[in-house]
């Protein structure tokens, strides 16, 4: 009893002591230790008794089963060891500095097209290694080819013809849809491709570029065969590697690239980047305001306009900036008015017409005669009306005696000079003269022309005697030729009614010479005369002259010492002071200041250039266009060119050469009010006068110049002539009887065929000529203007290009189409489409819809570079007018995604029959597009035409 005592009493102890020192949840500790070395024992026994089970089994098998074989033994250690890497060839293109930037595009599209979800499905690195060797492969083939193509043709025929092609398809649809008041989208989107149908005949991709469906089919069906051409005929028939391929192809690559290059959105900030240096125009950008039809663009900027007033009217400023920025708010404010006029009008449908508008009000610039017959874009115009009039034998008489002329007076003077050098053929020149002056007698004045020019009998039988007696000169048909100008002149149904006709306002709109009432005044008086005067209203005596020619010791400087910007009646113009000091003959000295604006130095350098035509080579105003010319910046180069333009006036050898010159300079620099000798509309004829005076200086200059030898130049001479009368002939009659051109017969209207078609009307090697002539006549509609002034235009543009680049002009587009093509650009396009894509290697985010205001806005401004960036020299060859339509027709045309779609399949089929002309790709794309319904329509439709 006392021995179970002690136990029970030494074992309570233990426990109270063991509960003091570790707590009362010690317990559980320990039954928990207890109960995890039991587990743990367990477990061991378990995988110890499992492991001696299996080598027991291993053993028991070996003793009962034959030996196995070496070769399979072999093979498992085969299978067993490590995968070996495959080797790849990083050449590509056989340019490193082409494949470093490829390699990466290749590397960052697998890693973020294919590895992303890969990896999900197995960790096979092989399947990703064999797809990049099959992609490295196909760039190999496709380098390989592209190096063994001459693309000269396809960028300076092909891509202009499909370009120009799209454009006249787009034309016509408009002219179809001119009728209606507001034609709908998906009716402009009908006309077009059913004019495509009508030119193309085989082909319309209605389909393709509306239906996404059928376009992911079009798509997928390519870019099978560029696989087939591409791929190693193994990788092709695996038809898990070429369906795999393909849809990365078409709906990772092709669709998403087509999807962008259609926007229109992005289209006009591709403009904006590609045109970043050039500079804005105001007058342009005012333009696009005032011809826009859509409220919308006109909403946009006047919210912007809005903005900027807020932020404007928000500074706290003092001093010279407060001038500036009232400047800038009322420059803001004219915006705002233009935009909320615009914008009423179209609202109410009260819009009428710019023309019909300056016509109601009257004021109408006066273009004298003789300036309308030497100007090509107005004589086009005064020869529509002379044809309606019945004048038109008149008017080509007289054009056809000044053409007699100049080119008698050039054979004489040829004539001469073979003289002097004792070379005897004056015979043959004067025949040839003659037969010409006869030619001009019979075609006009005999008895047998038809229409005939109606001259008194006297002057006739003066000029048979002439032409029977006489040797021909270049003054034979001068009285004649004078009396009909008197007629055309003063005759009420000629000259005088023209001013008073339709045509010539739409001929004052040409020459950008319509004023506008709507929008600004005349500051000179209801009506501008432009009479030539090289003086204008400067009234200097003949004493003035002289004194200021002698007076030597009197000495003029002049700089300009500031600028300011002046705002009058809401118009915003920059103000130069010029500081003059005049040092006396007693040693005394005068200064002064006064103040002129860049429009009185434009008036004064027409004045002195018109007086002394030898200053046209030697002084050069800086010019006038720039957008936004309040800028400081702006200011500050203008004045530094406008200085380097009085020093050299200034300069005393430029006094000694033109002593007379110098009453003009002191009237400019008088501490006075300057008087301009010239209204807005004399400088405006200054612009395009002058550039026709220039050019036919060239023209005398270079028909002047000697040939070789005789023989060469009397062949010249005769196949010169013989092409002027026919051509001339050619021109009147077309001109007269309204005749198409001599084009090859065929069955198919030249409006409803491909322009490439009609590349052999103008009968020239001369490439750029051809594509330039090519490119004017789809986006300014040319083909419209009659074969007088085409041809003119066809001249001038010759004689541009040769004055530019002389004979090397094709050499130039070799190189140019050369250093596009060349391994430094292709990497610097390669560079360029990584960066956008991954900046800093990481795949670029899809950016979100710009604002739509945002838009409108870039729609403008994209508008306004793109019309200000068309040189003067193209408005004087085919008119403002003109010019403008054709611009903005070019801009419309980009505004639809369905459209640019089209245009941009029409590139990618053109470029891959370039890359494998071998290959029947053309019979390809017609069997593609032969899904359309318009096209089996049109089949039926021309079917049942054969059969009648």
């Amino acid at each position: 009893m006392l021995a179970s005592l002690s136990v029970w009493g030494w074992g309570g102890l233990g426990v109270v002591l063991f509960l003091i020192t570790f707590g009362p949840f010690a317990i559980f500790y320990l039954a928990f230790y207890i109960f995890c070395f039991v587990g743990g024992g367990f477990a061991v026994t378990l995988l110890f008794g499992k492991t001696n089970s299996e080598k027991h089994l291993e053993k028991c098998e070996h003793s009962y089963l034959p030996p196995t074989p070496t070769g399979i033994a072999k093979t498992l250690d085969e299978l067993k060891q490590e995968i070996k890497p495959i080797k790849i060839d990083r050449r590509l293109t056989g340019s490193n500095i082409i494949d470093e930037p490829l390699q990466q595009v290749i590397q960052f599209a697998l890693r973020d097209y294919i590895q992303y979800w890969y990896y999900t499905l197995s960790e096979e690195e092989s399947f990703l290694l064999e797809i990049r060797q099959t992609v490295q492969n196909a760039l190999v083939q496709f380098s390989t080819r592209s190096k063994e193509v001459d693309w000269q043709p396809y960028f300076t025929t092909r891509l202009v013809d499909d370009f120009a092609t799209h454009l006249r398809i787009f034309r016509k649809a408009q002219e179809r849809l001119n009728e209606k008041d507001d034609p709908k989208q998906q009716e402009l989107l009908d006309a077009f491709f059913e004019a495509e149908v009508e030119m193309e005949r085989k082909i319309c991709r209605d389909m393709v570029c509306t239906s996404h469906k059928d376009e992911e089919g079009f798509l997928r069906d390519l870019c099978e065969v560029l696989l087939y051409l591409l791929l190693p005929p193994g990788d092709f028939h695996n038809k898990n590697m070429r369906y795999f391929l393909r849809e990365i192809l078409a709906r990772g690559v092709l669709l998403p690239l087509i999807n962008q290059l259609s926007d229109p959105d992005y289209i006009n900030q591709f403009v904006i980047w590609m045109l970043r240096d050039s500079s804005c125009n105001y007058e342009a950008f005012m333009n696009i305001l005032k011809l826009t039809d859509k409220p919308a663009e006109l909403e946009a900027v006047k919210d912007k306009v809005l903005e900027e007033l807020q932020y404007l009217r928000s500074l706290d400023t003092a001093g010279d900036d407060i001038n500036v920025i009232k400047n800038q708010i009322n420059s803001l404010l004219f915006v705002k008015k233009v935009c909320e006029t615009r914008i009423q009008r179209l609202q109410s449908g009260k819009e009428v017409d710019a023309l019909k508008l300056a016509a109601s009000f009257g004021k109408l610039c006066i273009i004298p005669l003789d300036h309308i017959l030497v100007h090509n874009i107005a004589l086009q115009f005064f020869m529509d009306y002379m044809q309606q009039m019945g004048g038109q034998a008149d008017l080509f008489f007289w054009l056809t005696v000044e053409g007699y002329r100049v080119t008698a007076q050039q054979q004489l003077e040829v004539m001469q000079s073979w003289q002097k050098d004792g070379k005897k053929q004056s015979s043959q020149t004067k025949g040839l003269l003659k037969a010409a002056a006869l030619g001009v007698y019979e075609q006009y004045l005999s008895e047998k022309a038809s229409p005939r020019v109606q001259v008194d009998e006297a002057s006739l039988e003066r000029l048979a005697e002439k032409l029977n007696k006489e040797d021909p000169t270049p003054e034979i048909f001068d009285d004649i030729q004078r009396k009909v100008y008197d007629m055309m002149l003063r005759d009420e149904r000629f000259y005088p009614s023209f001013r008073q006709h339709p045509l010539y306002v739409r001929m004052l709109a040409e020459l950008d010479m319509l004023k506008e009432p709507s929008y600004r005044g005349s500051d000179d008086g209801d009506v501008e005369s432009f009479n030539g005067s090289p003086t204008g209203s400067i009234n200097l005596s003949l004493d003035d002259l002289t004194s200021a020619a002698t007076d030597e010791s009197m000495q003029l400087h002049a700089f300009i010492s500031d600028t300011g910007v002046c705002n009058d009646h809401g118009k915003t113009y920059a103000l130069y002071a010029i500081t003059v000091f005049r040092k006396n003959p007693d040693g005394s000295e005068d200064t002064w200041k006064t103040y002129r604006r860049y429009s009185d130095f434009h008036d004064f350098h027409m004045r002195i250039t018109e007086q002394f035509e030898n200053l046209n080579s030697i002084l050069k105003l800086p010019g006038k266009k720039t957008f936004n010319n309040m800028d400081r910046d702006f200011l500050e180069r203008r004045k530094k060119d406008l200085n380097a333009y009085l020093q050299l006036l200034l300069n005393p050898e430029m006094v000694k050469a033109c002593p007379t010159l110098v009453p003009y300079v002191h009237d400019f620099l008088e501490n006075k009010a300057y008087s301009k000798g010239k209204g807005d509309f004399a400088r405006k004829m200054d612009t395009f006068v002058n550039p026709l005076r220039s050019s036919m200086r060239n023209v005398s200059n270079a028909v002047k110049s000697l040939p070789d030898s005789l023989a060469e130049g009397m062949t010249k001479m005769s196949d010169n002539m013989g092409r002027m009368s026919e051509r001339l002939g050619q021109d009147i009659k077309q001109s007269i009887f309204k005749v198409p051109p001599l084009i090859p017969k065929s069955d198919i209207d030249p409006e409803h065929c491909r322009v490439s078609a009609q590349l052999d009307d103008n009968v020239d090697d001369n490439i750029p000529l051809r594509v330039m002539l090519l490119l004017m006549d789809e986006v300014f509609d040319l083909k419209e203007r009659n074969q007088w002034l085409r041809r003119n235009i066809k001249n001038l543009l010759q004689q541009l290009i040769r004055a530019t680049y002389g004979d090397t002009i094709n050499r130039k587009i070799v190189d140019h189409v050369d250093f596009m093509t060349s391994p430094e650009q292709v990497a610097d396009y390669v560079k360029r489409f990584r960066d956008s894509y991954w900046p800093n290697g990481i795949l670029a985010e899809t950016p979100p819809r710009r604002d739509k205001n945002i838009r409108m806005r870039t729609r403008v401004a994209a508008k306004t570079i793109l019309l200000g960036i068309m040189p003067d020299e193209l408005k004087h060859i085919i008119g403002a007018d003109t010019t403008r339509k054709g611009i903005l027709r070019v801009f419309d045309m980009f505004q639809h995604q369905q459209l640019n779609r089209r245009l941009a399949y029409v590139f990618l089929e053109g470029f891959l029959e370039t890359m494998f002309p071998q290959y029947k790709f053309p019979e390809l794309f017609i069997k593609l597009h032969s899904r359309s319904p318009r096209m089996r329509t049109f089949s039926q439709k021309v079917r049942s035409l054969q059969k009648r």
